[in-house]
């Protein structure tokens, strides 16, 4: 694979993946507001599966070397900030 071509792929994973990060953000604002507490086992159960999706489509990514595991761990990192934020303005509530 040529250097253009690896960067194109490069490219595209990492923005296959904020955009994942970005979808289960919006899908827990959306269960927080209309559906569920954060307590809720359904809240916890929906958040943990994707969490762990999107860790796993992350480690495939980076063994392609598609992606470095610093930059992996930086979109976890941060959708778990917004979470976080979103959780503490849901209780405060």
């Amino acid at each position: 694979m040529d250097t253009k071509s690896q960067s194109s792929y490069q490219e595209k994973a990492l923005e296959l993946l904020i955009a994942d990060a970005d979808k289960i953000a919006q899908l827990i604002r959306v269960q927080m507001e209309n559906l569920t507490m954060p307590q809720c086992p359904l809240y916890e159960e929906v958040l943990d599966t994707q969490m762990f999706g999107l860790s796993r489509e992350i480690d495939f990514a980076v063994k392609l070397g598609l992606l470095e595991r610093e930059k992996g761990r930086k979109i976890l990192d941060s959708l778990e900030k917004e979470l976080s934020v979103l959780h503490d303005a849901f209780t405060k509530k």
